[in-house]
């Protein structure tokens, strides 16, 4: 039976590494990569009547989605995401695209097809058009390029040239693209004009379906115009109200740092679980790397896309999922050392940890379910991960750990053998010898967290009045998302000055608001205008940087309504998820310790904007997304706390303000480890991002490593010790315990 149960234990452990090693780098490759990771761009429509008196229903929109679908299948597109997003927007998201100019001009090109008289009357349009019989062809005389379309009805056309011809002198037929009111070709329309094509000459009636369009093309012009034929017209006007574009290189270098940063991080865990909790360390790891499988096979199964914060949130899960293993494995060490067999203290260990794994992770899905109901679609994705990586890794670091290590405790091959659970002997109570109910020691037992709970109260008041003060006085250094511009994003493969850059964009006729460098040597300049640059200046700003540094720049613009929109989204997002931690925590523990944790959260996030103000650290979208995660992820290291707190309070008959005092205090003491350990975990992968991963994600970064700092010492010294304070009140007004001192009671 013992020797069954440990090759059990190896057979599972080969079982879960073949499956990694067989499927793991298929599932890699299958998996959609977002705009960021291998360039391409998103843009915001809003939908507007083509005509006047049409309106907008769904109906309208579907339709425009359904014409948009036709022309990102013609730049060739595999995989096109596009969305409706309310009562009249759609979201066009094309990852892989290389001519990202010319698609945008395909996008939103009305593509209605109008042939005129010289006065400007309708003769025919492109519902006249045969769908699809549209292509590109070559003058038999001049061999220039020029579309040949079919129409539908000879005798239509017969008719229409016979009007033409009755107009002499002026027999020309006219053929626009898109014309609007307003236009007008006798005001000296030339052939420059975008939505003028040609004008000629009709000497004769013609009785055919075959036509010819002229009209100068180029050979990609000529293409360009049959395929927007064959899509079809759009049934609305699109005007653009927000769009971001990533360069090729740019995506390709940012999924490199990325994934380097993520192996390092993770590599940091792994040597510190084996160093921490020995064999239990090497489940862990085990554990992690099928979370890792895992996540990497589901996102395949999904179809999802894969974005920059969304690898980011995968690679915040390993730390996360670890905090399940950390848990359990101190629980499990706590057992040990209060005497019980490697058995009893396995199975307490887990029964005693489930509640809390539990609670924490759903916590932080509520915090990434906010965000994905409130964020952008790069948020969106940064929320799915989260999500998805969470209850993975409640699979893994509960279920998975717990049966591997179940195999070898229950074998009996662990017995008497403490130190392969990271346990000195020296540190294993003898129950024997004692008559009295005894805690676990632990290295903290001489600090009294809560002696000095007034200094803390005093250090978080301070700080959180400085903080008010620095905001009011520097403000926040708000990107495009939120303030509405343009944001240029210039790599190059040598060192670039602010003066550089500014005279380049001179030669554009573009000055920016400022220009700010950073990566390696300052290869990257990030230059911010307060206009929003339409989609010809984007595609003059590509050319040209292209051509000088060898690089397509990234480019993103935010029109005033998107950006108040998301700065409203981004409150409603972090009040909604709190409201929703007080209702959650309320109806598992209570509502006392509901608001404590609330306070501490909210002090958490003030914190990280109060650093980024003074630190003038650009807010953008993603540092909405670090806020909203340390909201969830700070939340977690106070219910450890609260729940060791719940654990010994019902154990304690509580009759003096001192016996809570001590309750709170042990708790701490007792918790401390596992709250360093936890927040350690996911340090180590936040640093190797900050100081390896991809630039656009480093703000949000630096905000998680404020986060992660400030939520471990708010769970310490604000979250319980507010609540120690409050629940000493309720007790005094149930109760008729006698009077404590006067100095002996508690003082914020």
């Amino acid at each position: 039976m013992k020797k069954g149960r440990i090759i059990g234990f190896f057979l599972l452990v080969l079982c879960v590494g073949s499956l990694i090693g067989v499927f793991g780098n298929k599932a890699a490759d299958n998996i959609l990569l977002g705009l960021d990771l291998q360039g391409g761009f998103e843009i915001l429509y809003d939908v507007e009547p083509a005509n006047k008196g049409d309106k907008i229903d769904r109906n309208a929109l579907v339709s425009t989605v359904n014409a948009l679908q036709k022309r990102a299948n013609v730049l060739g597109v595999s995989e096109p995401n596009i969305q409706i997003e309310g009562e009249n927007r759609i979201r066009v998201q094309l990852a892989g695209v290389k001519d990202q100019s010319q698609a945008r001009e395909i996008l939103s090109t009305q593509a209605e097809l109008t042939f005129r008289d010289v006065n400007d009357k309708v003769m025919m349009n492109g519902s006249d058009l045969v769908e699809g019989a549209s292509k590109q062809t070559f003058d038999p005389d001049t061999q220039e390029p020029i579309v040949a379309v079919k129409l539908k009805d000879a005798a239509k056309f017969k008719n229409v040239t016979e009007k033409i011809v009755a107009m002499q002198p002026e027999n020309q037929l006219v053929i626009w693209l898109d014309y609007e009111e307003g236009d007008s070709y006798k005001e000296e329309v030339t052939k420059e004009s975008p939505k003028f094509l040609s004008n000629p000459n009709v000497g004769e009636v013609f009785n055919t379906t075959d036509v010819t369009i002229t009209g100068q093309f180029t050979v990609e012009e000529a293409k360009d115009l049959a395929n927007l034929l064959n899509a079809g017209s759009l049934p609305v006007k699109l005007d653009e109200t927000y769009s971001t574009s990533v360069g090729a290189q740019f995506g390709e270098e940012a999924l490199q740092k990325t994934v380097l940063a993520g192996v390092i991080g993770i590599s940091f865990i792994f040597l510190f679980m084996l160093y921490f909790y020995r064999l239990p360390g090497i489940i862990a790891i085990v554990t992690i790397s099928a979370y890792l499988y895992l996540v990497l096979q589901v996102f395949d199964w999904m179809n999802a896309v894969l974005t920059l914060p969304g690898i980011a949130a995968l690679i915040l899960g390993v730390g996360m999922a670890v905090d399940a293993n950390i848990i359990t494995y101190e629980r499990i060490k706590e057992e040990i050392k209060l005497g019980k067999s490697i058995r009893s203290a396995y199975r307490a260990g887990n029964r005693r940890s489930f509640a809390t794994i539990f609670d924490a992770n759903i916590t932080t899905m509520l915090a990434g379910g906010v965000l994905f109901f409130f964020g952008t679609s790069a948020v969106k994705g940064f929320a799915t991960s989260l999500v998805l990586s969470i209850l993975v890794s409640f699979l893994t670091s509960v279920f998975l750990s717990r049966i591997l290590l179940g195999l070898l405790v229950e074998s009996k091959w662990l017995d008497k053998k403490p130190g392969y659970f990271g346990v000195n002997k020296k540190d294993i109570i003898d129950l024997s010898k004692s008559t009295e109910d005894v805690d676990a020691p632990t290295k903290f037992d001489k600090v009294d967290f809560v002696k000095h709970r007034k200094k803390f109260f005093a250090a978080s008041g301070i700080l959180l009045a400085a903080g008010v003060i620095l905001i009011l006085v520097f403000r926040l250094n708000l990107g495009i998302d939120f303030s509405s511009g343009t944001r240029i994003e210039i790599g190059a493969e040598k060192t670039l000055t602010a003066e550089e850059v500014e005279d380049e964009l001179a030669n554009l006729d573009l000055e920016a608001k400022d220009i700010v460098l950073s990566g390696n040597q300052n290869q990257t300049a990030v230059a911010r205008f307060i206009g929003v640059l339409d989609k010809d200046e984007i595609a003059e700003v590509k050319e040209y940087f292209n051509e000088k540094y060898g690089k397509e720049p990234s480019v993103s613009t935010v029109s005033p309504t998107v950006g108040k929109e998301l700065a409203r989204n981004a409150m409603y997002g972090v009040l909604i998820a709190s409201l929703g931690i007080i209702i959650y925590v309320s109806l598992r523990f209570e509502y006392k310790m509901a608001i404590a944790s609330v306070i501490a959260l909210l002090y958490d996030a003030f914190f990280i904007i109060a650093v980024f103000s003074i630190t003038r650290l650009e807010v953008d979208v993603t540092f909405i997304a670090a806020v909203l995660t340390i909201v969830g992820y700070s939340i977690n290291d106070t219910i450890v706390t609260f729940d060791r707190i719940r654990e010994l309070y019902k154990k304690t008959k509580v009759k003096t303000y001192d016996d809570l005092k001590s309750i709170v205090n042990r708790s701490l003491q007792q918790t401390f480890t596992r709250s360093v350990n936890t927040v350690l975990t996911v340090v180590f992968c936040v640093i190797a991002l900050l100081i390896l991963g991809s630039e656009s994600i480093r703000n949000f970064s630096i905000a998680l490593l404020i986060g992660l700092i400030s939520g471990t010492y708010s769970s310490l010294f604000i979250a319980a010790q507010l609540w120690m304070i409050w629940k000493w009140k309720e007790i005094k007004k149930k109760s008729t315990i006698k009077k404590v001192q006067e100095n002996d009671e508690p003082v914020i």
